[in-house]
């Protein structure tokens, strides 16, 4: 540090969790490539098995954009694992829906995120777990709860 450089007052928190977080997603995406697919292909086989939701709905629950969603639901597809069908509420709004096959491979892919999980919160002490868990969530359904309107948006990092 130089005499120029600014005094830190508070933990790197933007590190902590940009860097826990891009590793979480590594682990996550190494595991579910063992049986072919991407973190995002879990994420909606798994919310389209839960209930009848459009292509809409499902890249807002999973924070993709339209063109990342299309190419998630078209490799779904090509694997036989999901299809486009026309919603049995709104016969204007197509819906994903889940095959046989792909609700086996979402049981799957369920559990070996639960692994993961589990393998990464296994590595703090039982005390802390419960702390950062909790404290985790009343941060994510409060004070970080959304972001927030910047001239300048802050970019994602990039995900493999």
């Amino acid at each position: 540090m130089t005499a120029m450089s600014p005094a830190r007052t508070e933990p790197d928190l933007s590190y902590l969790l940009d860097h826990t977080s891009h590793v979480l997603r590594t682990r996550m995406s190494a595991a579910l490539a063992e049986i072919g697919l991407t973190a995002r292909m879990h994420c909606v086989l798994v919310h389209a098995l839960e209930e009848e939701r459009t292509q809409i709905q499902l890249a807002e629950i999973g924070d993709m954009d339209k063109t990342t969603m299309v190419v998630t639901v078209d490799a779904l597809e090509k694997a036989g694992l999901a299809e486009r069908r026309p919603s049995s509420r709104d016969r204007r709004a197509r819906i994903i829906a889940v095959s046989e096959e792909g609700a086996k491979v979402a049981r799957q892919s369920q559990a070996i995120v639960d692994r993961v999980h589990a393998e990464v919160l296994a590595s703090i002490p039982d005390g802390d777990r419960e702390v950062l868990l909790r404290a985790l969530n009343h941060l994510a359904a409060g004070h970080l709860a959304e972001p927030v309107e910047s001239p300048r948006p802050a970019r994602r990092a990039r995900q493999a």
